[in-house]
């Protein structure tokens, strides 16, 4: 019986995770990561509490103190969306002129962008709390590196360092998004 010599597959072209128009994602360790349970873990914040460079980065306190920054402003946007609703349910539809129409037009137009940024931006504000309860808040998502309290306490939802933030803003343009 002749032997026949099996052919070999055909090679599917391998995507690799993290390369996107040339650039290859630097694959570095993360750093040890708070655990979840300490993560979860409430601490009372001493009054008048800020977060310093001295202290354990993302540690129970910084988590907490975040955590209640985040809440807060979630609570205040929720608050202003159901004034804006308010607002718009009040007003009288009935309105004498055409220009006095068409100005609260624009104002109703207005109100329901802003409301819909809110929205989007309670998402993100949830999607943030969602990494201080799995203690990956305060770490880049791309690099694993500390953001920093100064960008952090600038910007609650910041999701990567400076430098990362930059490159995938960059990456972003070249593709088009």
């Amino acid at each position: 019986m002749p032997v026949v010599a099996a052919k070999p597959a055909p090679v599917a072209a391998k995507r690799e995770i993290g390369v996107r128009a040339g650039y290859v994602k630097p694959v570095k360790p993360r750093p040890e990561r708070v655990k979840p349970a300490a993560a979860r873990a409430r601490v009372t914040l001493p009054a008048g509490y800020k977060p310093t460079p001295n202290e354990e980065y993302m540690g129970p306190y910084q988590l907490e103190y975040f955590r209640q920054r985040l809440l807060k402003w979630k609570n205040d946007l929720i608050d202003e969306s159901k004034q804006t609703i308010e607002n718009l349910k009040e007003e009288v539809r009935d309105v004498g002129d055409e220009a006095e129409r068409a100005t609260r037009e624009t104002e109703n137009s207005l109100e329901l962008r802003t409301r819909d940024r809110y929205r989007k931006l309670i998402n993100k504000i949830d999607s943030t709390l969602k990494r201080v309860e799995d203690g990956s808040y305060g770490y880049c998502v791309d690099t694993g590196e500390e953001i920093g309290l100064e960008r952090l306490e600038a910007r609650l939802t910041a999701e990567r360092t400076l430098d990362a933030q930059e490159r995938w803003e960059h990456l972003r343009k070249q593709m088009g998004d």
